[in-house]
């Protein structure tokens, strides 16, 4: 009896992928500017056939998982990603291992888990493992396990480019962030509204972003923040501190090379002065604080000394010549992460 329902869901799951061909192409008729198609229920029972076969699972195993899919399917109490990979790991218990190994300690994944299974399984159980580390904010865990994967080949694409979209915004990556949401919204009246809403802040967020930017440096501060509240120290951070000092100086640099310029019009205005009443003049223009030539001194990264264990004289001399003009909540944020790295020290 068993064996008699699994042929008819075998049978219904090829029916219902024949019937979808045909009319996947009255869909993209409609819409040609989409470079992407949501996955339906027999291309997502496709997948599963094909990668559990390639995986050498036998018949009966097989059949028992489609059966399983369509049941879920059917009851529709679950997203398809999910569907998927619990059927999947009913008839693959070394794929349930590690996916439990990464529900336990999302922070060890260490290098791809899934390289020893099928492709179409391997694709799916990255975009899962993937998506649950996004909702941790573990981005640079959960990038390279979904920076490869295609829309075509995974069961849930909407999911994949969403995630991977995150990913890249958190990471500041602006170009493949743009890329990835823009696709996403090509269907915003096919996905779940919060992918919408979401993909569209995140859009609006990002786009603005320029290099080497006050804003550019507060979003740096913040992921390092975001790392060191996660446990992370490593070279990643230091690299992003490091970062963070070189855009500063940058910046620096440049408004003094602004205030020169601006002194040397002065100059020419007053061409009829001379001695005393000129160098009073320049010193007159100088930014608040700056009687030197602004240099601050770098500290080593890697004993966590740096712009945080600053004097507090050189600390506000620096935070004067970086946020004048600016809104003030731009130097708030930076005194906040000078102050949580002088934390870290201590």
């Amino acid at each position: 009896m068993k064996r008699a329902a699994a042929h008819v869901a075998i049978l219904l799951v090829v029916w219902t992928f024949s019937s979808s061909l045909r009319s996947h192409a009255a869909d993209d008729s409609l819409q040609q500017e989409a470079q992407w198609a949501l996955a339906d229920d027999a291309r997502i029972a496709e997948t599963m056939r094909s990668g559990l076969t390639e995986q050498g699972l036998d018949p009966a195993k097989l059949a028992a998982a489609l059966a399983s899919l369509g049941e879920m399917m059917q009851a529709n109490e679950a997203d398809r990603l999910d569907m998927f990979m619990e059927a999947s790991v009913a008839a693959l218990p070394k794929l349930a291992d590690k996916l439990q190994q990464i529900e336990r300690s999302p922070g060890a994944i260490g290098d791809d888990p899934f390289i020893a299974f099928a492709p179409s399984v391997r694709d799916q159980a990255r975009l899962w493992a993937g998506r649950a580390l996004v909702r941790v904010r573990l981005f640079d865990e959960a990038l390279p396990l979904m920076q490869s994967l295609d829309p075509i080949d995974v069961v849930a694409p909407a999911e994949l480019l969403f995630y991977r979209g995150a990913c890249y915004h958190a990471l500041l990556k602006k170009d493949e962030a743009i890329e990835d949401l823009t696709a996403l919204l090509q269907r915003k009246e096919q996905i779940p509204q919060r992918f919408t809403r979401t993909a569209e802040l995140m859009l609006a967020d990002i786009e603005p972003l320029k290099e080497d930017s006050l804003d550019e440096i507060a979003r740096l501060m913040n992921d390092v923040s975001r790392r060191l509240d996660l446990g992370r120290s490593g070279d990643p951070v230091v690299e992003r501190e490091q970062q963070i000092i070189d855009k500063l100086d940058k910046m620096i640099e440049k408004m003094e090379e602004q205030q020169k310029q601006q002194q040397q019009q002065m100059q020419q205005a007053q061409s009829g002065s001379q001695g005393g009443s000129q160098s009073k003049a320049m010193e007159d223009s100088q930014i608040a604080g700056g009687s030197g030539p602004g240099d601050i001194d770098r500290k080593k990264l890697g004993d966590r000394d740096g712009w945080g264990n600053l004097p507090p004289a050189q600390r506000q001399e620096a935070l004067q010549k970086i946020s004048q003009d600016l809104p003030t909540h731009y130097r708030e944020a930076i005194e906040a992460y000078f102050r949580k790295l002088a934390t870290e020290k201590r």
